[in-house]
């Protein structure tokens, strides 16, 4: 370990002995691999203050009074941590990554990799910074958005599809498609004939079965080069575009995608030549259900201009689990970013829930 390594373990020798027997040593050692080492003394100070004291028991309010842990990303992700150790699932269910998590919680490429492929390389420090890992993007509310400084609400809801497609491969970035190669997508091109290429309910392109909600931000600037759009690709850096926004986002459209490129409005030709290539990508049910939403009463349109306004509620809530032979704490988000419950596309869309999302805290 080293202070230019971010305050990680590189390599760590987990204690064989249960979480609630570790030794403060180790407890140290565990924080240090998570990235979060600058609260070793206090931790050290606090455990040796009395028997009881240890981290496996630690609450919030000790987290942040006798530990220091006064960011709150910080706090949620060791929290959060503690929780799996003891086993503690509280709301999150089987939504929650899986075991593979603790190294992916320990490295800081993980996040600044996945913000590449989402097209948000901006904020790489920041998410850095926040010691952002996979459990804490599984449960990041619209409140959190407030210190990681995402403000756009473009970009908002470019996270919040990113982590809707994470969840469906259990967190497993490799899953994401970064480059082509997809000779049977690329032809799309060329063949705007076939009204059976592209993307089903599920997210599946045609009969070839390969997944457009799966690319990421550099698979659609290429894409854009093969329908003959390679002079606006560039644009789309750091505009959070990707497969999954493209897919998934019911208000994101053909007009979205041209304003994010900067195509003229006086180029209708142009204009109507991207939304023909927009259409046979996403496919035809898509489109669909796109346009029942547009169509619903109240129906606002996503725009590369409106930024968000988080509200003051607290990030999170917790309850004491009941019962024994268990310890730590029961987790509950309010408002977060991805609900739970969120899913690809239907055929039938419920409008209401989009009126009542905290996606219309608007400035």
């Amino acid at each position: 370990w080293s202070p230019s390594s971010g305050g990680h373990l590189s390599s760590w020798a987990e204690p064989q002995a249960p979480f609630l027997s570790w030794k403060s040593n180790e407890c140290e050692q565990w924080l240090q691999f998570l990235g979060l080492s600058q609260y070793s003394a206090a931790l050290r100070c606090w455990q040796s203050a009395a028997p009881s004291n240890h981290l496996s028991r630690a609450t919030p309010q000790q987290l942040d009074k006798q530990l220091g842990v006064r960011h709150p990303l910080h706090r949620k992700k060791l929290q959060l941590a503690i929780n799996a150790r003891m086993g503690v699932e509280g709301s999150l269910g089987r939504t929650s990554p899986g075991e593979h998590i603790e190294g992916m919680a320990a490295s800081s490429s993980w996040v600044s990799q996945w913000l590449d492929d989402v097209g948000l390389p901006q904020y790489k420090e920041l998410f850095h910074e926040a010691r952002v890992d996979p459990r804490v993007l599984n449960v990041l509310t619209w409140d959190d958005l407030a210190f990681l400084k995402v403000t756009s609400l473009l970009h908002a809801t470019s996270l919040k599809r990113g982590i809707q497609v994470l969840r469906e491969y259990n967190f497993d970035s490799s899953s994401l498609i970064r480059r082509s190669g997809l000779a049977a997508i690329d032809s799309t091109a060329d063949n705007s004939d076939n009204n059976n290429t592209g993307v089903n309910c599920n997210g599946s392109v045609g009969s070839q079965g390969h997944e457009v909600c799966l690319w990421s931000n550099h698979r659609v600037m290429e894409w854009l080069k093969t329908v003959h759009l390679s002079e606006y690709a560039p644009n789309l850096r750091g505009s959070g575009v990707h497969g999954a926004l493209l897919v998934y986002e019911v208000r994101f459209n053909s007009e979205v995608l041209a304003a994010l490129l900067s195509i003229p409005s006086n180029k209708t030709l142009l204009r109507r030549h991207l939304n023909t290539h927009f259409k046979e990508l996403v496919g035809r049910e898509v489109v669909v259900e796109k346009r029942q939403v547009e169509e619903a009463p109240g129906y606002i349109a996503l725009s590369t201009l409106t930024k968000i306004k988080p509200s003051k509620k607290s990030q999170f809530s917790l309850k004491r689990r009941s019962g024994k032979g268990r310890s730590g704490q029961m987790l509950e988000f309010d408002d977060l970013l991805c609900p739970l419950e969120e899913r690809p596309p239907r055929a039938t869309v419920q409008h209401s829930s989009i009126q009542n999302s905290p996606e219309t805290r608007l400035c």
